[in-house]
């Protein structure tokens, strides 16, 4: 069954007519910019739409309000991302700077990158990062992380299958 052929369209439409006021309210006072609230409260409901599991919650506030917290995560982290690359950007030589079009292609890419590490553990994500962008070893990886060399191992493979997935999706 679909999510189209599910409850899901007209459970959401309950949640968004007895709780969309309350959400944008309380995005509005969290974020402090009504648009942005706005966009957050939408995308909320548009999480719950995209959900085949959805079953009526208990406390659909508390289900709301942190869908709403893991976007505005998210968007911290796009924009932390963005602001990084733009400042690498700027340090380096104005003849060497992609045109408009290849840095809103490179963000991008930068953010399905980012949204696949984001899948990982925290140690994963940390081993994987350690050595692709600070080429530390396996046994330096470990004694940071305070794992064994062969976790930084299957860290490090967790984060290589990530990758794939992002070239090539998902193997079948």
């Amino acid at each position: 069954m679909s999510a189209g052929d599910s409850a899901n369209p007209h459970l959401v439409g309950l949640l968004y007519r007895d709780h969309r006021d309350w959400l944008f309210g309380w995005l509005r006072k969290t974020v402090h910019c009504p648009h942005r609230a706005e966009d957050v409260s939408q995308d909320t409901f548009l999480r719950l739409l995209a959900r085949d599991d959805l079953q009526p919650p208990r406390e659909p506030r508390a289900l709301l309000a942190t869908i709403a917290r893991g976007l505005l995560v998210d968007q911290f982290r796009r924009n932390d991302l963005e602001r990084a690359y733009l400042d690498e950007l700027a340090q380096a030589p104005h003849d060497l700077h992609p045109n408009p079009e290849e840095q809103a292609l490179i963000l991008e890419s930068l953010r399905e990158i980012d949204r696949l590490l984001g899948q990982l553990s925290s140690k994963a994500r940390s081993a994987f990062l350690y050595n692709r962008l600070d080429g530390l070893g396996h046994a330096e990886i470990a004694e940071r992380l305070g794992v064994s060399t062969s976790r930084v191992r299957q860290y490090l493979a967790q984060g290589m299958r990530q990758c794939y997935i992002a070239l090539y999706g998902e193997p079948t």
